[in-house]
């Protein structure tokens, strides 16, 4: 299974539990499954992340991060189109601001039956437009999603892992 992060499962992480400086043991842990390729992010997500101005933006700056973390293909554009169907017939360039990234994320999963998107977001059904949420849209294109809290256990993420030391 590929999971495919969305940005504001990291940048929760790091602004809540999960501190670069608070439990380092978490990143170390991200940079190890982004090496054995069952996590990554789509260059439109991580440039997200990346464009911050923070402990987090450096970090993801970092060359090791990046060699980890970054899915390395490019996002076919009729995916993307696809996504963006769902968010309206008539989408204006306000609309494709507000939408932001998301359809990046999402069409890097349409078509995959081993990725998930994973996502802090949390499903509103009754939002429409360009303010629908990642879960609603994986939905309708039939990707699986899951919330970060289920990667961290479904990748067994504890703060005595210790596996990164054999990837070195």
């Amino acid at each position: 299974m590929l999971y495919l992060l969305d940005a504001n499962a990291l940048i929760t992480a790091h602004n809540t539990w999960y501190g670069l400086n608070r439990v380092p043991e978490f990143w170390k842990w991200l940079h190890y499954h982004g090496a054995m390729s069952s996590l990554k992010m789509p260059a439109e997500i991580y440039s997200e992340v990346e464009s911050g101005n923070d402990e987090l933006a450096a970090w993801m700056k970092q060359s090791e991060t990046k060699r980890t973390l970054l899915l390395d293909e490019e996002i076919d554009a009729r995916n993307v189109q696809t996504v963006l169907a769902q968010y309206g017939k008539t989408l204006t360039e306000a609309d494709l601001i507000t939408i932001g990234q998301d359809p990046f994320l999402i069409a890097a999963g349409l078509g995959h039956s081993d990725r998930c998107i994973v996502t802090a977001e949390v499903s509103k059904p009754t939002r429409s437009g360009p303010r629908r949420h990642v879960p609603d849209v994986c939905n309708d294109c039939q990707i699986r999603w899951i919330h970060p809290i289920k990667l961290i256990a479904d990748l067994n993420f504890s703060t005595t892992w210790d596996d990164f030391d054999k990837l070195l």
